[in-house]
């Protein structure tokens, strides 16, 4: 697999871009009182996991729901004032480190799309605080769905061969195996995974695979794919 043959990218944002991890945590530490502060991350991301799938609507709205899911399980903090500054808090997620930079290389050489379990609302600040890198941009809203339903796949690929881009020219960069990885080899695309959570155990705030799916390249951070790309192109 040559990288330079590729002529779009499409990356899931939370948890790829996006390290909601460190949001979530972060948040619920300084909202949820001594027993948050206290709790491990495991202690954090099971509740918050199940939470998010009891509550999986438009994140700009259903995430103080899932607060107050974690809250009244883990004996949190449970008021609606706080629950709301959760909610306000998702807003502000960081980057990762390497996102913004290499996001920036990338897109020197490639249509950048983005394909995001978000509605249009979050991401548009998810999208501002990594330098509005995108040419074009898939979210639940224009979707109608969520990932991993295969729809949304179909979607976005009906939506790039409107511009004139073929399938097997689609490189689908993401970290969540559950979300992503395979269902998008399932539907016919190539896939990156940037494992962020390499050398911890588990899947952290992300739901475990049914199955685990070997990509076609598996990397740790966007830093490694740039690197990759500029050096295959160095070498051309």
């Amino acid at each position: 697999m040559k990288l330079t043959d590729f002529k779009v990218m499409t990356f899931d944002v939370v948890g790829t871009l996006i390290d909601f991890e460190t949001g979530v945590l972060n948040a619920m530490r300084t909202l949820g009182g001594p027993k948050a502060e206290a709790a491990t991350d495991d202690e954090i991301f099971g509740p918050y996991t199940r939470g998010r799938d009891a509550f999986h609507g438009r994140s700009s709205f259903a995430m103080k729901d899932v607060y107050l899911y974690v809250a009244n399980e883990c004996g949190f903090n449970n008021d609606e004032t706080t629950a709301e500054a959760f909610q306000l808090a998702v807003f502000r997620w960081p980057a990762f480190a390497d996102s913004v930079e290499a996001l920036k290389r990338l897109r020197r050489n490639y249509r950048l799309v983005a394909m995001t379990n978000t509605d249009r609302t979050v991401f548009s600040a998810y999208s501002a605080t990594l330098g509005n890198p995108f040419h074009d941009s898939v979210t639940c809203d224009e979707a109608g769905c969520a990932k991993p339903d295969p729809r949304f796949f179909s979607y976005n690929l009906g939506r790039q061969s409107a511009f004139g881009y073929r399938q097997d020219e689609i490189l689908h960069v993401a970290q969540s195996q559950h979300h992503d990885i395979g269902v998008a080899r399932a539907e016919g695309y190539t896939v990156c995974w940037i494992e962020r959570r390499q050398g911890l155990v588990g899947y952290g705030g992300t739901p475990a695979p049914k199955s685990f799916t070997t990509p076609d390249l598996h990397l740790s951070s966007l830093k490694q794919l740039a690197d990759a790309v500029d050096a295959e192109r160095a070498g051309a």
